[in-house]
């Protein structure tokens, strides 16, 4: 168990943490040059028009207390409203995340599942011609980018062999086996550089963990070689696995932009995409913001995670 005083003061530093993120996605968006009435109105716009808008994001008010009226909204859960849906960004951003969890948590299963064992077998065939092939694909995942790796699984498992769909997103609720399909090509997109990443990390923990006294203990005491490797090296091979899945879990939930851009899925990514060009800035900041503070708290637990996983980790 985590002693209560080591998880009270990691509580306080997630407070400030969220607080340093929400100051700084406030001052962002608010030292960019210009006018942001004009940026979404352009330079043509009706004058009067400008002034009302103005009004509306509440830019005539003396830069803190925006500030504080921004910060005391979005901890109330009001991110402010849609310049150009006309609806509460909050509202927009719950009914497009479902879609990028959805996504994040399959590549996330899709990494682990081929990862873990690649990075394994690796480390228990060192020096063989597996053990070089597992390398040479995993620099390969680190160096493709994941997005001409989604227009390549297009162009083949769609448009050539016609197994899975090129794009769209069909919901849980209508057709969960359709979701789950058209979302398998994106994941494994996404997925590609993070599986190269954990195979490496589980290779490396593997390789030290075989080196260790107790396994060769366990070996002298007849341990088999399945039961040795299994329940001994892995075991002790995951915990640094689980912190990394962790941080990448989190970068998939603000790196799915462009997959999303590719696959047409109406997640967040492209639902920020859109704000962009249609120089939303409410609706901007607040996916930022949701961005930064979803990151902030799944790194939180990940940190907690790992010292409940490894009993050896200091709380002071």
């Amino acid at each position: 168990m985590v002693p209560l005083q080591y998880l009270w003061r990691r509580i306080v530093a997630l407070v400030v943490t969220l607080l340093i993120a929400c100051t700084i996605t406030f001052a962002v968006f608010n030292i960019i040059p210009g006018d942001p009435a004009m940026l979404m109105l352009g330079t043509e716009a009706d004058p009067e028009v400008m002034v009302n808008l103005r009004q509306q994001l509440g830019l005539d008010l003396p830069l803190h207390v925006q500030y504080f009226r921004w910060l005391w909204g979005a901890a109330a859960g009001d991110l402010g409203t849609s310049v150009r849906l006309g609806r509460p960004v909050a509202g927009l951003i719950w009914e497009r995340l479902p879609v990028t969890a959805s996504l994040a948590v399959l590549a996330m299963a899709l990494t682990l599942m081929v990862g873990v064992p690649a990075g394994a077998y690796g480390a228990t065939h060192r020096g063989r011609a597996s053990d070089y092939l597992v390398s040479i694909l995993t620099q390969a995942g680190l160096a493709i980018p994941h997005f001409w790796l989604g227009i390549l699984l297009i162009l083949l498992f769609s448009l050539r062999w016609q197994l899975l769909p090129p794009g769209g997103f069909v919901p849980w609720a209508k057709n969960p086996w359709q979701a789950f399909l058209s979302l398998l090509l994106p994941a494994a997109a996404l997925a590609s550089h993070r599986v190269a990443l954990v195979a490496r990390i589980t290779r490396t923990a593997m390789l030290d963990a075989l080196s260790k006294d107790y396994i060769r203990t366990a070996k002298s005491k007849g341990v088999s070689h399945r039961m040795l490797i299994y329940k001994h090296a892995l075991k002790n091979s995951l915990i640094p696995v689980v912190t990394v899945a962790g941080m990448q879990f989190a970068g998939l939930l603000a790196g799915s932009i462009v997959a999303e851009e590719v696959f047409a899925l109406p997640g967040l990514g492209r639902l920020l995409l859109q704000a962009i060009g249609y120089r939303d800035l409410p609706l901007v900041q607040g996916i930022a913001l949701f961005i930064a503070l979803a990151v902030v708290i799944i790194n939180f637990l990940t940190d907690i995670l790992y010292l409940l996983l490894d009993p050896r980790v200091r709380y002071d």
